[in-house]
């Protein structure tokens, strides 16, 4: 018995019988040889007990295949008719159709009971219209999907990494969620970005403080009269040093105690970083520099034996600050990139601190951008830039007094600051390669430490080399030199 089947999407599958009479006339008649050759497969076999070995039939969720049989049907048998079905259109055709994804086998029998023909079904997602999307979406890659239960698999390579997501999101639209797809994609070059971060910023603060402070005492018989004025500096909470105050006295009972409190401050702050980092694309990479300091967040306190609360200690935990790198790169076409970047630099401050239990608590000044962006490979960026211009003025007095002119001073106190900030972050990102060691430099290149005369003479902590200021004589090339003819 011959049988010839053809598998095709949208096509039909035939199965045509042949005696062996038939097929040895076939092969006698050679106009016939080059038909029989390709038309021949073997007929399934049927096992020792009976059984026939089943064919696998893969269809598409309301597809149909055609079957043509050698022998007449009598009989059909569904496993689940709910995932495929079996129609019988004429005595040696039947038609089987894609219900729903899952799998079932479908078995025909003869009027003898015998098996015709046995075939396990594998109902699928029909793919063909995601597999056209991806070749024309994504020619460069070369990804297969096939269905996996309710889910998609993908398979195969893709030229980068923003393919294979594209690939991603494609087979989550059409599965109906990203839990439904085993992403198998490999990614033949996997770039990688080396990210240079400088962060700049400079900050001038001028601060000024002038008070008098006014305290007397007059008697008139049997009365006493006492007067203090004590005009408090409110910008900045306290004066900038505590006792740098000038107290003078005048008279003797009747007595006026005058103290002047003068402070003028200017100060300039210059912070740079820079940091590198360097990850493969679509990976995120982190990078810290810095330190923890101790802030009170409570009190434990121990107790006695008899219910007491005894010695109590605070509870500390510890806050990070310094300089944070983070950021995320995918390499989008030769020379782009997409980037996801987070930097933050944090310094301590005395500035708004706080006293708890006569702990003092700083604060943490921080400067944090994050954003996403696409730039070129050397391309540089500028992610944050900050100019702010702050200005404090309070002038605190007696009523009425702190308004005379001249005179008021002695019953007024004025506090001024002024703050100027200007902050820069600037970001390039590369696509990099590896490179040798011997092209590599490190800080400590050179450096020698000092002998122990040069320490203890010159007081040399490393080796100097040469004289500073003396250029030395260029040495002149000595040998044939032009050009060689032959």
């Amino acid at each position: 018995m011959k049988c010839r089947e053809n598998q095709l999407p949208m096509r039909t599958l035939r199965v045509r019988a042949l005696s062996f009479s038939a097929a040895a006339a076939m092969v006698l008649n050679p106009a016939l040889v080059p038909a029989v050759a390709t038309d021949y497969h073997p007929i399934p076999q049927v096992t020792a007990d009976g059984q026939m070995n089943a064919r696998f039939l893969s269809l598409g969720v309301g597809k149909s295949i055609v079957i043509d049989l050698p022998r007449d049907i009598k009989d059909v048998l569904v496993a689940d008719p709910k995932i495929a079905n079996a129609v019988v259109r004429s005595a040696q055709r039947a038609y089987i159709i894609g219900a729903a994804v899952g799998q079932t086998n479908i078995v025909f029998f003869d009027s003898a009971g015998q098996q015709i023909a046995a075939y396990d079904i594998a109902v699928k997602r029909d793919l063909n219209g995601a597999r056209a999307a991806l070749k024309q979406i994504l020619p460069n890659s070369d990804i297969q999907i096939d269905g996996l239960g309710d889910g998609v698999i993908l398979t195969g390579t893709a030229a980068n990494p923003i393919e294979a997501q594209q690939a991603g999101d494609l087979a989550a639209r059409l599965a109906g969620g990203a839990d439904k797809v085993v992403n198998s994609i490999a990614v033949r070059g996997r770039d990688q970005v080396m990210l240079k971060v400088t962060v700049a910023e400079v900050a001038r603060s001028v601060i000024k403080q002038l008070g008098i402070d006014l305290s007397g005492q007059f008697n008139y018989g049997t009365a006493v009269v006492n007067f203090n004025n004590s005009n408090p500096f409110t910008v900045t909470g306290q004066p900038l040093v505590a006792n740098n105050a000038i107290t003078t006295s005048f008279g003797g009972t009747p007595s006026v105690t005058a103290t002047l409190r003068a402070m003028e401050s200017a100060g300039v702050t210059r912070t740079l970083a820079e940091p590198n980092l360097t990850a493969i694309s679509g990976e995120s990479a982190t990078f810290i520099a810095g330190g923890e300091f101790p802030i009170p967040t409570g009190v434990t306190c121990q107790t006695t034996a008899a219910g007491a609360v005894g010695q109590c200690a605070p509870s500390i935990a510890y806050k990070k600050f310094g300089i944070s790198l983070n950021f995320t790169p995918v390499v989008l076409t030769e020379g782009r990139i997409s980037l996801r970047v987070m930097t933050e630099v944090s310094e301590v401050s005395n500035d708004n601190s706080i006293t708890v239990t006569g702990i003092t608590v700083p604060s943490v000044k921080t400067r944090r951008a994050e954003t996403t962006l696409e730039i070129p490979s050397g391309g540089s960026m500028a992610m944050a830039g900050l100019i702010q211009d702050q200005t404090k003025a309070a002038i605190n007095g007696l009523p009425g007094l702190s308004q005379l002119p001249v005179l008021g001073t002695l019953f007024r106190s004025r506090d001024f600051q002024d703050n100027k900030t200007e902050l820069m972050v600037i970001v390039t990102p590369y696509v990099v390669r590896a490179v040798a060691q011997k092209d590599l430099s490190r800080p400590d290149d050179g450096f020698a430490s000092a002998s122990d005369p040069q320490s203890d003479l010159l007081g040399s902590i490393n080796r100097i080399y040469g004289v500073p200021g003396r250029n030395e004589p260029a040495q002149n090339y000595r040998g044939t030199y032009g050009f060689i003819t032959d």
